[in-house]
């Protein structure tokens, strides 16, 4: 990555075509993060941020290829760094030999594999609030060889065994909060209130400023190793009204809207027929899971027949046609067609409001007064769907929904809150009945977080997991332990299969899209690959430049 030119050239480009036209990037997104914290919360507007200013151990690329981001080479059966070994009692786990690069976080301290062990104790302590704690509940054991090497046992063999998605924070600044008080750590982080510590970052970028649900300015890391980055400033400015990012975009207020949670993809389409000249528009298909989460609590949503019914009283297709030009495909589960795992025979359910009157009949929902459904108690089907404001689709879908939900007797009330709000309220499951938004997963991920019967949170597991409907399914469970455990790609297919058909059944999530992600590059900027998983193109901010 780095390269070597001659001081002559290099001289006699910049007389000619400068590579480089302004030292400052501007860049808006249409969420604010609710921490900085990388273990806290699963926002993606925090990725997007800390993408720059960290790295994961490992990441999918844009061929969606597993690689070494913080490691020097990914651990394989092949190459003897990851090791099937014996747990005792029967059970078999895995041994991964790691070996880091020499990195440094910004205030000039090395980082070491003392951080991984710390950000591991953290992660398995039951009240320190992180986002989701199985993975960390999985590592059985940790042994430091030096500051560069560790081994880390892991209690399961699974086909993704290198796939370590693992974040890290910085020993010497949040170990002495987290042993004052762990369950106060998620409120007491130095991300939240010292964000421009230095020692807090050790990527290509470091935060100098951050004003909370306004801007967020980072700078170039002088500490970073790899490749320098083009630019010296990036600021995110947070525009939470869709509508207003474009209007900023062309009044030149900010240079580029983030594609992963910018403009909507209606907004791209009509962008591009009016600017193209200026602009290059990317379709990227995505890992992007578009849904509604049912609150499984509410005895009106409890009836997997009601489940149903919503899901076919609701017109997907004609919302995707309409509203997309058909651009995001309607989804039938969490798993994309892009995805190797995926099973195109599992079910599906069609527009039929027809059928759909018929199950609630059948669910106990079969009078109708006023217009509105209710059952044997004389309880309302009146529900409420909770979103994210400013999302101009989103909101547009919820109507749809709730004109589409109307003709079948059932009462739809719209409710939209700030990202950071509606983010706090799906982690402490605050929500009474839908709550609708997206998950970004990689390939053939098993979702274990958020369908898996322990992930759900609670006030007793410090709030960790990801399963906000409250989903509990031993078959379902089995066939995700199944699926993790298969090293046989065409043996796991069937239990992917399995989990579709499951989730198909049951419908703790109603299923909407597939998302395309539109990024709306202006010609001068270069570099920005789309890679249409969790793992996003701020990943490889270094590689992004402007050329006039």
């Amino acid at each position: 990555m780095f390269r070597r030119v001659l001081l002559v050239l290099a001289a006699l480009c910049a007389l000619t075509s400068p590579a480089l036209a302004k030292d400052e990037l501007v860049i808006a997104m249409n969420q604010a993060p609710g921490t900085m914290n990388p273990l806290i919360s699963s926002m993606l507007a925090k990725s997007l941020v800390s993408n720059m200013t960290a790295r994961p151990l490992t990441a999918y690329d844009v061929a969606w290829k597993n690689i070494c981001m913080v490691c020097t080479d990914l651990p394989t059966i092949e190459n003897g760094k990851a090791r099937v070994v014996d747990l005792g009692d029967g059970k078999k786990g895995m041994a991964l030999d790691i070996e880091l690069k020499p990195l440094v976080w910004g205030d000039g301290v090395p980082v070491t594999a003392k951080d991984y062990a710390f950000t591991i104790e953290v992660g398995k302590n039951p009240v320190s609030g992180v986002a989701s704690a199985e993975a960390y509940k999985r590592i059985v054991k940790f042994e430091i060889k030096d500051d560069l090497h560790f081994t880390m046992t892991v209690d399961r063999v699974t086909f993704d065994y290198n796939a370590i998605d693992l974040q890290i924070v910085p020993e010497h600044i949040e170990k002495p909060i987290f042993d004052a008080n762990p369950a106060e750590y998620h409120n007491k982080t130095a991300y939240d209130t010292d964000p421009t510590n230095k020692g807090l970052y050790f990527g290509p970028f470091r935060i100098t400023e951050l004003v909370p649900g306004n801007r967020i300015t980072l700078e170039a890391n002088p500490t970073w190793i790899g490749e320098k980055p083009h630019f010296k400033r990036i600021v995110f400015k947070i525009i939470e009204s869709t509508a207003a990012l474009e209007a900023n975009l062309l009044s030149s207020n900010v240079d580029y809207v983030v594609g992963e949670l910018g403009m909507s993809l209606d907004q791209a389409l009509a962008f591009e027929k009016r600017h193209k000249d200026k602009y290059v528009v990317i379709y990227k298909p995505a890992l992007i899971y578009e849904h509604i989460d049912v609150k499984l609590d509410n005895p009106l949503l409890a009836d997997r027949r009601v489940r149903q019914a919503l899901l076919m009283a609701i017109d997907r297709k004609a919302m995707s046609e309409k509203l997309f030009e058909g651009k995001q495909p309607v989804a039938d589960s969490g798993v994309s067609p892009l995805d190797p795992m995926y099973d195109p025979s599992g079910r599906k359910f069609a527009y039929d409001p027809g059928a759909a009157k018929k199950l609630l009949d059948e669910a106990g929902f079969s009078e109708i007064k006023n217009g509105v459904r209710q059952n044997a108690k004389g309880e309302r089907f009146s529900i409420e769907i909770t979103t994210t404001a400013g999302n101009r689709v989103r909101e547009q879908v919820a109507q749809v929904i709730q004109s589409q939900l109307r003709q079948v007797g059932i009462e739809l009330r719209i409710k939209a809150e700030p990202p950071r709000l509606f983010s706090d309220a799906l982690n402490h499951r605050a929500f009474s009945g839908l709550a609708m938004y997206a998950w970004v997963s990689a390939p053939q991920s098993v979702p274990h977080s958020t369908l898996y019967s322990t992930e759900i949170p609670t006030e007793k597991n410090g709030w960790s997991g990801q399963n906000y409907p409250g989903y509990a399914s031993p078959e379902m469970d089995k066939a995700m332990d199944s699926a993790e455990r298969e090293l046989d790609e065409s043996k796991r297919r069937g239990y992917f299969a399995d989990m579709q058909r499951i989730h198909a059944e049951d419908l703790p999530v109603l299923p909407l899209f597939f998302r395309v992600d539109p990024f709306v590059l202006p010609k001068q900027l270069k570099g920005v690959v789309p890679t249409g998983t969790l793992n996003s193109s701020t990943l490889w901010v270094e590689q992004w430049r402007w050329e006039e």
